[in-house]
């Protein structure tokens, strides 16, 4: 009886248990069923973009003069010139594996390629995403057949509107490099940056505050900064700029209402293993409940043969 009891308490914990998880995954796809609506109540009017926000910047940046003063500001160093720039470009590699919209692709005449992503909101998942990216980048670039010598050297850049890390660099850049020997090098011509805007008052380069005084503040007090910023006024101008702005989907402006392959997958990651320990206790609710079922039965039994028994005595007396 005692583990009946045991099963009649554990089953409404699962169950209940389940149905939250359940709950808590509908409310999830909810928001991105209704994913469109949302991004266009809270997206901002097209006079009050700033080069801060992502559209605004890729257009601004589709001007190479522009773009290539940037990287080399962002690089500390020159660079060719610009053979090809493109903005939002979509890298599908095949229909089984996540695609990537890229917001700003630069290959310059020496074949280097700058993937350039202006970054509002923090995901908390950088590393990650910029691995993904030039994954993405390498696979689409080379050729089937092609030698891996063949690999363009390859910079991703995101232009961060907060410090991510929290230690208080402007640029952080990483490489590849041998953990036993800081010197060792593995020269996969990879470099990763992140620029942090959250360090205007603390940075010392006179360019690079400057710039990074406009992104934040929109204020100009640079030669660069006062070309951006005369970008930014002519595209304001634009009918065509305005009516892009007014029709494209928002969610490939702002990647913070991206709709993430792997959020999907950890979420039904989480259903399946409530439903396997679901499924493990109630087995063993319901075998307990079964040896106690048969326990009850075969101790009845026995009080009847020993009623019985005494009984036969009571006469025999």
């Amino acid at each position: 009886m005692k583990n009946v009891l045991i099963f009649t308490k554990i089953w409404p914990r699962i169950f209940l248990e389940y149905i939250s998880i359940l709950k808590r995954d509908v409310r999830f796809f909810s928001k991105f069923i209704l994913n469109k609506e949302i991004i266009m109540k809270k997206r901002k009017k097209f006079d009050d973009l700033t080069i801060a926000d992502d559209f605004m910047f890729c257009k601004v940046m589709q001007n190479e003069e522009l773009c290539k003063t940037f990287l080399e500001l962002i690089l500390s160093d020159e660079i060719g010139k610009i053979k090809e720039l493109s903005t939002q470009k979509a890298i599908i590699n095949n229909s089984e594996s996540k695609s990537v919209r890229l917001d700003i692709l630069v290959t310059d005449e020496t074949g280097k390629l700058f993937n350039i992503e202006m970054q509002v909101v923090n995901q908390h998942n950088l590393p990650k995403r910029m691995r993904y990216y030039q994954s993405a980048i390498d696979v689409a670039g080379l050729d089937k057949g092609a030698f891996y010598e063949d690999l363009n050297d390859t910079y991703i850049i995101f232009v961060c509107m907060f410090d991510y890390f929290k230690k208080g660099e402007t640029v952080y850049q990483f490489e590849n490099i041998c953990t036993k020997d800081a010197n060792l090098y593995l020269q996969d011509g990879v470099k990763k940056i992140i620029l942090n805007v959250d360090t205007v008052e603390s940075t010392k380069d006179k360019d690079l505050k400057a710039f990074l005084k406009y992104m934040k503040t929109g204020v100009s007090t640079s030669e660069f900064t006062w070309r951006l910023n005369n970008m930014v006024e002519t595209i304001k101008d634009k009918v065509t700029a305005r009516t892009e702005y007014n029709f494209v989907p928002g969610y490939i402006m702002d990647a913070k209402y991206e709709v993430r392959e792997e959020e999907r997958k950890r979420a039904n990651k989480k259903i399946a293993k409530i439903e396997a320990n679901a499924k493990q206790e109630i087995d063993k609710a319901s075998k307990k409940a079964y040896e106690a079922k048969a326990e009850t039965a075969r101790v009845k039994e026995e009080n009847s043969r020993l009623k019985a028994e005494l009984e036969k005595l009571k006469n025999n007396s």
